[in-house]
């Protein structure tokens, strides 16, 4: 028996003009259907748990978030912040520039920094490589890199670029990783049935701003 969809979906909001409001509302609807997280912008992880209380909801937010071109000490600065704050798992956008470089020394003095204190922490991390504006080789190469680090998951997209999450892309990241690493796919995910493949596909997680309407999708394709 498959799980229930609600505990796949990272309920997102993560636009730039985020309310308290927004957060509150989200927060709300993660608790009335048992969402397996809300990933929020950095400034409201402390709300989001405050919201959250003792529910099975995780409290997610983004590091480097929506380029990943920002400076290693400061993705490190950002991680070690969302922790004290609370976050339960943190996405992590890559530095996609050093991947466009060919700089993998860059890419791995950067998870190297981070992991460290991760794992210290024993928090979860998704590492977003913005599958749709990468090639395959670089997709491969990101899945080889970030599983010898021994990442929690590989997340496709951050919702900003041209393209989000494909159901090739996932298909292509689970031939490419070791079983013990989970995928997250995101970006322009609004419909049970497209959820419903990228599971198939492999991925464990969903991010979606779309989820309410997600469920009750499943809701109606399970009462026919």
């Amino acid at each position: 028996m498959m799980m229930e969809i609600n505990r796949y979906i990272d309920h997102t909001v993560l636009k730039p003009t985020t309310t308290l409001e927004d957060v509150k509302k989200l927060c709300m609807e993660c608790v009335e259907y048992d969402f397996a997280a809300a990933c929020v912008p950095p400034l409201y992880v402390k709300l989001a748990k405050q919201f959250l209380g003792a529910t099975n909801t995780k409290v997610a937010t983004v590091i480097g978030f929506p380029f990943g071109y920002s400076a290693i000490e400061a993705k490190v600065a950002e991680t070690v912040l969302a922790i004290v704050d609370g976050a339960d798992e943190l996405d992590l956008v890559i530095n996609i520039s050093a991947i466009k470089n060919n700089d993998w020394e860059y890419l791995e003095k950067e998870i190297a920094n981070i992991m460290y204190i991760i794992r210290e922490k024993k928090k979860v991390i998704k590492i977003i490589i913005e599958s749709g504006i990468l090639l395959e080789e670089e997709i491969v190469k990101c899945c080889q890199l970030y599983a010898k680090y021994g990442v929690d998951f590989m997340k496709t997209s951050t919702g900003y670029a041209e393209r989000g999450a494909t159901v090739e892309a996932v298909r292509l990241m689970r031939a490419n990783l070791p079983a013990n690493i989970q995928i997250k796919a995101s970006g322009g995910i609004r419909t049970f049935v497209f959820a419903q493949e990228l599971i198939a596909a492999g991925a464990t997680r969903i991010g979606a701003s779309a989820s309410v309407n997600i469920v009750k999708e499943s809701k109606d394709a399970s009462a026919q």
